[in-house]
Parts: C-alpha cells; structure tokens; sequence
C-alpha cells in the first residue's frame, strides 16, 4: 500500500471540485433532502468558489493517493482565512474528505498528521475544527485525536440551519 501526499495546484481545480462533490454528496446526502444539497454544493464547491480558496496564500489543499489513485484531500487555514475569528495562533482543518471506496484504510489519520506538521510548522498553539453535529464518526475520530467539543456555529444546508461542533486541541 503505497500513500503519498502532494500540494493541490492551480490546475488541479476540476478534480479537486469533482472530489469535493462526490465526498461530500457521499457523506451527508442521506441526512439532507436533495434541494438543499443542490443549493449547498452550487454555492461551497463552483468553479469560481474553488479558485478563490486555492489562490489565498493562507489556504493549503493536500491531495492524498493510495496507490496512485487520488483517495481524498486535506484543505488547511491560517490567519484570516480561518472560517472562525480564532486567532492567528491556530490553524483551522476546514476539510477532511476522503473518497467512499478509501474510507476505512486510516487516511484521515494521514491528512490529519499532514495538518499537524503544517500546525507546527508554523508555530501555532492550537488546531481546530467545525464538524456536523450528526456526523458521528467524524466526531469519534477527532476525539481520538485529542479534540475537544469548545462550541458551536450555525451554517446553512441550502434553506435549513444546522450546526457544526468547534472542536479544538492545544498544543501548549
């Protein structure tokens, strides 16, 4: 089993965005009627969207592949483009998506350590995440990370609110 992981470019744009409609089609279409689907993923993951987020300097897109086939993606936040005024001694994982048929081979572990070396890397203090409150499993495996649940935020699944847990682990 052979796992690389490489900085997403400028002309990785339309596979980072086909994998970012599968993954998140994938894992949250069951709990979410297709119109708010629809209107999530047409305003989070168009073109425009994607290109603006891959050109601000303090975003970094990973992909990740298992045996040459791209299993995944790791997207990272500093400074201001943390989706949560945290402060610019942390850094935000925004994503962890990993593609249905690679779920269960330990690749989230691997992005997660990706974004642990960029934390260091950069001397922050703290990593930090939002994760669906009904989404279980995410949940469970950030806690076996060492995250803790420190609040919550509301976002907006097409016309229905809905929240995310902030989780958080110190480095300190």
């Amino acid at each position: 089993m052979t796992i690389i992981i490489k900085k997403c470019r400028r002309e990785d744009l339309q596979i980072l965005q086909e994998i970012s409609i599968e993954t998140f089609n994938d894992t949250f279409k069951d709990q979410n009627s297709p119109e708010n689907m629809k209107a999530y993923l047409e305003i989070a993951f168009n073109s425009k969207q994607l290109e603006e987020e891959m050109s601000n300097i303090s975003s970094e897109f990973f992909f990740i592949f298992l045996n040459e086939e791209i299993a995944g993606y790791l997207k990272v936040n500093m400074n201001d483009a943390q989706s949560e005024k945290v402060g610019n001694e942390s850094l935000e994982i925004e994503r962890i998506y990993i593609r249905y048929k690679f779920k269960r081979k330990g690749l989230g572990k691997y992005l997660f350590n990706k974004a642990m070396e960029i934390t260091l890397r950069q001397g922050k203090q703290m990593i930090w995440l939002g994760v669906w409150e009904k989404n279980a499993s995410a949940i469970d495996f950030y806690k076996k990370m060492g995250f803790v649940q420190t609040g919550v935020h509301s976002f907006y699944m097409g016309d229905e609110e809905q929240f995310d847990y902030i989780m958080t682990k110190s480095l300190i």
